[in-house]
């Protein structure tokens, strides 16, 4: 579970994302930063047991300061207002697909796969798609991946066909994706839930496959 400090840490920087109550709250934050950790860990440990590939996976590897880049962004609130956890075998270069977590007040999700490749690695990807795409629809086409998720997400995608590919390709609107990846919504009252960790785990294992389809791609497996 998610302490109700922790929440509420992140409701009132949200409405005060200045370093002024920044600095005056940092008892606050540093408590806030100790669960982020500790959470971390238990994610960690819970994706493991299931997903081996994930067991050097340290804290460090995970969690993201609470800072935010703001050189070329219009918003220029100094402070990130989620709790984030991107979680892979690739860690935060984002080399491999994996699992994240993004716990926000109103707007939590979870989510996995590979988003906003770059180019090369999009490429391999699409010719996994374009000789083995009934792999990947089998994978979709699971009972509890449509219950949790529904279908990969479609909004990031080419309205024209993919230089090299015909339109007749049969995973042709597969292949139109230029990101990878599958969604789920976070209910805030689930974050309270005190085997929080254990079942939102349980739902992003059910990505698991989807990220070994994808992985094979990146990394040249058979």
């Amino acid at each position: 579970m998610i302490s109700k400090d922790s929440i509420q840490f992140l409701v009132d920087l949200k409405k005060n994302n200045n370093r002024e109550w920044f600095l005056a709250n940092k008892k606050r934050y540093e408590a806030y930063k100790k669960e982020y950790y500790e959470l971390a860990q238990q994610f960690i440990d819970a994706l493991a047991q299931q997903d081996p590939a994930l067991g050097a996976i340290q804290v460090k590897d995970v969690v993201f300061r609470i800072n935010r880049d703001i050189r070329f962004s219009k918003d220029k609130s100094p402070y990130k207002t989620n709790m984030a956890f991107w979680i892979s075998p690739g860690n935060k270069n984002w080399t491999q697909s994996g699992y994240y977590v993004h716990v926000e007040p109103g707007a939590g999700f979870i989510a996995g796969g590979f988003h906003n490749p770059e180019a090369e690695d999009l490429k391999k990807i699409r010719k996994e798609i374009a000789f083995f795409h009934e792999d990947l629809e089998a994978i979709l086409a699971d009972k509890k991946f449509k219950e949790i998720y529904g279908d990969m997400d479609r909004e990031n995608a080419l309205i024209t066909v993919p230089k090299g590919y015909e339109k007749e390709h049969p995973a042709i609107e597969l292949l139109k994706l230029k990101s990878f990846t599958a969604t789920a919504k976070i209910d805030d009252k689930s974050l309270s839930d005190k085997d929080f960790v254990k079942k939102t785990a349980e739902k992003l294992l059910v990505l698991k496959p989807m990220g070994e389809f994808l992985n094979r791609a990146l990394l040249g497996e058979d």
